[in-house]
């Protein structure tokens, strides 16, 4: 049992320490080390722990690692906040026309504007988000 609990002290520090570097390296011997415990709860046996850790270490960094990193560094691809709404569909709740109105966007009422000067977009209409101004969508009426 005291072997477990090695083993289960190294991975919970080898996962802490994965904060500072940021590489998902420590993080997948950490849960090596983690299958190393459990490992050695069961079996007793150092040999079969040690086999256990290296297996598992290096199956996480040959098919985890990559497919993590690609997944966080793929960056702006991701659009979020005010970013995601542009292109949304919404539905008119008070008539929309170049000086104001309202509409229900992703859930929530928004104030609008639409996107043409002279449209006039009466309520019960879907539109599409154009663009976000401050707290504003500039909406288009759907063709």
């Amino acid at each position: 049992m005291t072997a477990a609990l090695i083993w289960l002290v190294v991975g919970i520090a080898l996962i802490v320490a994965e904060v500072l570097s940021g590489d998902f390296v420590l993080l997948m011997l950490g849960l090596g080390a983690l299958a190393g415990a459990g490992s050695a709860a069961i079996s007793g046996n150092p040999v079969v722990d040690v086999a256990v850790f290296a297996v598992a270490s290096v199956g996480l960094l040959v098919l985890a690692r990559p497919a993590l990193k690609r997944r966080f560094l793929a960056g702006p691809g991701v659009k979020t906040n005010t970013d995601a709404l542009v292109g949304a569909q919404a539905v008119v709740l008070s008539t929309v026309d170049a000086h104001g109105g309202q509409v229900k966007l992703a859930g929530d009422v928004w104030s609008a504007r639409s996107f043409a000067d002279g449209q006039v977009i009466q309520p019960g209409t879907a539109v599409t988000v154009v663009e976000i101004s401050g707290a504003t969508a500039v909406v288009s009426a759907e063709p």
